[in-house]
């Protein structure tokens, strides 16, 4: 019994390890001209220290293990940070209202396996929708609207059993909205001209040929 303590302390210590090298590694990767992490001082080492970063929520105050990052308006530039996928128990990720550009990581859900909610919406994020964000199994919110997003939306978002929340809305996008998110609101739709299919405009014969290729 007490080797099964000893080991779920040594997890937990890892994992919180793990946690304080993931935000370490996010606001070294982002420019930050408003100071808004300012509050981010790893000189401190104990327990529960990163439980009062701001944006920062942690499952519990004795645990370095965040459920949730909110860096919503924060006024960040750069890319999404590559060291989120040490923040493995990560359910909440906020980063929208920041200047971020390049592409949204394909392996975005390898690295957070639990993610409910991502919000990347108003940024400046190029490139397509990737297919792996179908793999995100518990997510119930994707919000991506208001950035510079083009392709289609992949059909592997119809995987998303649990979404009752969607946008896409004011990209780039163009092509057949994929039937599983039909249900969804014009309003999670519009601002894309390229668009077709409900709950927008029915798609050409054109249209619908070309997806068929």
């Amino acid at each position: 019994m007490n080797l099964i303590i000893l080991l779920t302390l040594l997890l937990t210590l890892v994992s919180g390890e793990d946690d304080v090298q993931c935000l370490r590694g996010v606001k070294s990767s982002l420019n930050d001209p408003r100071q808004s992490l300012a509050t981010w001082n790893f000189s401190n080492s104990s327990i529960g220290f990163i439980c009062n970063f701001n944006g920062v929520t942690c499952w519990n105050d004795q645990q370095n293990r965040i459920i949730t990052l909110n860096l919503g308006d924060f006024g960040l530039e750069g890319g999404v940070p590559k060291d989120l996928k040490q923040c493995e128990s990560l359910q909440n990720l906020d980063l929208s209202g920041n200047k971020l550009t390049g592409s949204i990581p394909n392996d975005l859900c390898v690295w957070l396996p639990y993610l409910v909610s991502l919000d990347l919406s108003d940024n400046e994020l190029t490139g397509v929708i990737p297919d792996g964000l179908g793999n995100c199994t518990f997510l119930n919110t994707v919000v991506l609207s208001g950035n510079k997003l083009s392709g289609g939306i992949p059909n592997s978002l119809t995987n998303l059993r649990r979404l009752t929340r969607f946008s896409v809305a004011n990209n780039e996008l163009n092509g057949s909205i994929p039937s599983g998110l039909g249900g969804f609101g014009k309003e999670s739709f519009e601002g894309n001209s390229g668009l077709c299919g409900k709950p927008l405009r029915k798609c050409s014969t054109r249209t619908r040929r070309l997806i068929a290729l």
